[in-house]
């Protein structure tokens, strides 16, 4: 993105009090800020307000490295939890998959043709499956096969290559190991997983053939952010397909496989795009 046309994002989140709105407003509008997006939501059962608010850096009053500063002292008055970004990042990405490839492929596939704007530096993987894949699209492979005996130290190697590549976002695109509960709290709400069902529908081993003993009209796939408790976090995305008594055991997978594409890759276009609120154990989507 050309410097003229970079982004600022402010990601607001507070208990819900009269004037926030303006507040915001009259910060960005003080220092000559230039709206360019702006949403908002309240929580009533919750008590929430969640903003969203995008502005062009071009002709702002306050440099680019200290609107953080400048803005801190309201965020501190009205007792905001926020963050900020800015369109011209990008972030760094590490995928993790298994032995299914389908997500992983349409993720690499979606980064190469700059549909995701993001940094991949590696995939991770328990099995060497999918090492054809992440090298066809030159992207560094690291197969840490993991057993009980070797899961903890394995879970190490990972830290310390996450750690070294400064990832900003894990993706579990069917990666089929469970992980650690303070592996998960160090990334709270920056790893995104996809479950193949509709939350929380036949969960577990071999949901496909569970839904199809029970004769299932409709199928889905739920893309949400990874909690110590599993498959309970936060929701991002979720979708379905219609389906019927004529669709046999492969039908279900195959429908059910491009569900969960199409579901992670637009969980993950979200939060790159800096379009996701996480609050509690929900989230707030301004698209």
């Amino acid at each position: 993105m050309s410097g003229d046309r970079t982004t600022a994002v402010l990601l607001i989140a507070c208990r819900e009090q009269k004037g926030l709105v303006a507040a915001v407003s009259d910060f960005l509008f003080r220092h000559n800020g230039n709206i360019t997006h702006a949403d908002q939501h309240t929580d009533l059962q919750e008590d929430v307000f969640l903003q969203r608010v995008e502005w062009e850096l071009r002709g702002f009053a306050v440099p680019r490295d200290g609107i953080a500063e400048a803005f801190r002292p309201l965020a501190e008055r009205l007792q905001m939890t926020w963050s900020l970004h800015f369109s011209d990042e990008r972030p760094r990405v590490a995928l993790f998959v298994s032995k299914l490839p389908h997500c992983l492929f349409d993720l690499l596939a979606r980064w190469r043709l700059g549909e995701l704007r993001a940094d991949i530096p590696l995939v991770i993987s328990n099995h060497d499956d999918a090492r054809p894949v992440a090298e066809s699209f030159g992207v560094p492979f690291h197969c840490l096969a993991v057993s009980a005996q070797t899961k903890a130290r394995q879970e190490e190697r990972i830290a310390g290559l996450i750690a070294g590549e400064r990832i900003d976002l894990i993706v579990l695109a069917r990666y089929m190991q469970v992980l650690s509960a303070p592996f998960v709290e160090e990334y709270r709400d920056r790893i995104i997983n996809i479950h193949h069902s509709f939350l929380p529908a036949f969960a577990g081993a071999r949901p496909y053939h569970q839904a199809h003993e029970r004769g299932v009209k409709v199928i889905g796939a739920t893309a949400h952010y990874a909690t110590p408790e599993l498959d309970q976090g936060p929701i991002i995305v979720q979708d379905v397909a219609r389906v019927s008594h004529r669709d046999a055991v492969d039908d279900l997978v195959r429908i059910g496989r491009e569900l969960e594409k199409v579901v992670l890759a637009r969980a993950v276009e979200l939060h790159l795009r800096r379009r996701v609120i996480v609050y509690g154990n929900k989230t707030a989507v301004f698209d």
